[in-house]
């Protein structure tokens, strides 16, 4: 039964949110200018009043109905004109302050919709709706460029989760098969009333087999989980020519059983690395060079320097590969682009040298030969 993603746990926010954050900020710049600009207009009027030229003292002023002394005129005038201006300036200023706060908050509202849309996709995603996609339009802005990382990121969630998929149906697969061979021993000699100890040994014999099989997958399955993604453990000087040697040495005998010639050669070349991962990268090439070529065929290994990158290429017979199919090989549980039809391996072979030269910041990549083969170069960085 398929297991469900997780329900996302409710965030407890602190705090009004960032739509009133934004519209409290402009709201409060406003107020702020605003009440700036009325102060400002408050002390410009008291002092254009202030100007007024005064008039001989003892004298008195008509102001409507009732009479000030001529000397008080210029202080009546200015409190006059001040109290004008804290009237009307105060009813425009709380006008403004409110047209800005709803103003404020119907931009922001329009501006934050989207983040709103990144949002409800990111609460609606599961490992079963990783297809989902916000695709953004309008103008090319901060928050579509948020929504375009988004997107992006879904892509290579969808794709690692796919990936992850195809190796653990593939890894159960292949565990099947041992185990089903296993348990049909097990029970066609138990049922057998007449098993003598020859049986027996024949049974035992089927059931190693069977079982070292086994061991070899969960140890190819326990090194591509520790080598891909990670950082290594330890750096030493090696020599990749020494190292395609030692191989060489490794496959020779399987080699010689299909006549299959192997030629090394080349200069040495060090880079710093694992050396047990850079040993693993070129004994799984060499015997998947062997396993996949034809009798009587033969496999080149040479290494060589090419500016700041050490190379490692191993060429080799076989049968016609398909072109389109050749980024396929790398793929874990993919032998000569066809799944699980091989006789001998796991068909993590390449996908183990992927993972180990990415992890040295190297790269790989492989090409068919025109009569039938593959050639892989291994490109990984000089020590400096």
């Amino acid at each position: 039964m398929a297991r469900t993603a997780p329900p996302l746990r409710p965030s407890h926010r602190r705090g009004p949110g960032l739509r009133a954050r934004l519209t409290l900020l402009a709201t409060g710049l406003v107020a702020a200018v605003s009440a700036l600009l009325l102060w400002l207009g408050w002390m410009l009027v008291g002092n254009v009043v202030a100007g007024v030229p005064r008039l001989p003292a003892g004298g008195r002023v008509r102001l409507g109905d009732a009479e000030v002394p001529a000397e008080q005129l210029g202080a009546a005038l200015r409190s006059t004109a001040r109290e004008q201006v804290l009237v009307v300036g105060g009813v425009a200023f709380v006008a403004v302050v409110l047209a800005a706060a709803v103003l404020a908050w119907t931009v922001t509202g329009r501006v934050l919709r989207p983040l709103h849309e990144v949002t409800d996709s990111a609460r609606r995603l599961s490992a079963e709706s990783l297809d989902e996609r916000i695709v953004l339009s309008g103008p090319r802005d901060e928050v579509a460029e948020l929504a375009d990382t988004f997107d992006a990121m879904l892509d290579r969630l969808q794709a690692a989760f796919d990936s992850q998929r195809r190796f653990v149906a593939n890894a159960s697969h292949e565990l099947r098969t041992p185990l089903a061979v296993i348990r049909t021993e097990l029970d066609v000699t138990l049922t057998d009333p007449d098993a003598d100890a020859e049986e027996l040994r024949r049974m035992a014999a089927v059931l190693r087999e069977a079982a070292a099989r086994a061991e070899r997958l969960v140890e190819s399955l326990l090194l591509l989980a520790r080598t891909d993604g990670s950082e290594l453990a330890e750096r030493e000087r090696v020599d990749l020519h020494e190292v395609a040697v030692r191989a060489r040495r490794g496959v020779e005998a399987e080699a010689q059983a299909r006549s299959v010639r192997i030629i090394c050669h080349g200069e040495p070349v060090f880079v710093l690395g694992d050396p047990a991962l850079l040993e693993r990268v070129a004994e799984n090439l060499l015997e998947n060079a062997v396993r996949h070529n034809v009798d009587g065929g033969w496999v080149e290994v040479v290494t060589a320097t090419s500016g700041r990158s050490a190379l490692l290429r191993v060429s080799s017979s076989g049968p016609l590969i398909d072109p389109d199919q050749v980024d396929a090989l790398f793929d874990p549980f993919r032998r000569a682009g066809v799944q699980r039809t091989a006789r001998t391996g796991a068909g993590l072979g390449l996908s183990i040298v992927r993972a180990a030269v990415i992890a040295h910041g190297g790269r790989v990549t492989a090409d068919p030969v025109s009569n039938g083969g593959l050639i892989v170069h291994v490109e990984l960085p000089v020590e400096k």
